[in-house]
């Protein structure tokens, strides 16, 4: 199983990577409705936590895709998920946010061991 390790830590990290660069990707060009969603829940200025959101799904979802920075990279998404869960993930006042709650819980255990194990030997990192 060992020879296997390097490519499976990195197909772990194209994977958890994978939601951050779409989702970061498709922030930039529905900026406008975006922005009105973030506002409808009660963000305040909106425009620039969606600059935020854009910088910390699109950028750190890359670098950890490529293992550059990636401890930091994951470190930061996994913080990131934190007020995204309980601002528009309310599982408590929507039960129907329930499986996108537990999907941010599951995605955040895996940002923590990237986080605290590093990106593996596949990385720009290189461990």
């Amino acid at each position: 199983m060992a020879k296997y390790q390097p490519i499976g830590l990195l197909a772990g990290r194209v994977l958890l990577a994978y939601i951050f660069v779409l989702a970061g990707w498709g922030k930039m060009f529905k900026f406008a409705g975006t922005a009105g969603y973030m506002a409808s829940k009660g963000m305040p200025v909106p425009e620039f936590f969606l600059v935020c959101a854009i910088l910390v799904e699109f950028v750190g979802g890359l670098m950890l895709a490529v293992g550059w920075k990636a401890r930091w990279a994951a470190a930061a998404l996994f913080l990131f998920i934190i007020p995204t869960t309980l601002i528009f993930h309310p599982m408590w006042a929507d039960p129907a946010q329930t499986i996108n709650f537990q999907k941010n819980l599951a995605i955040m255990g895996g940002m923590l061991y990237v986080a605290l194990m590093g990106p593996g030997k596949l990385s720009l990192d290189r461990g």
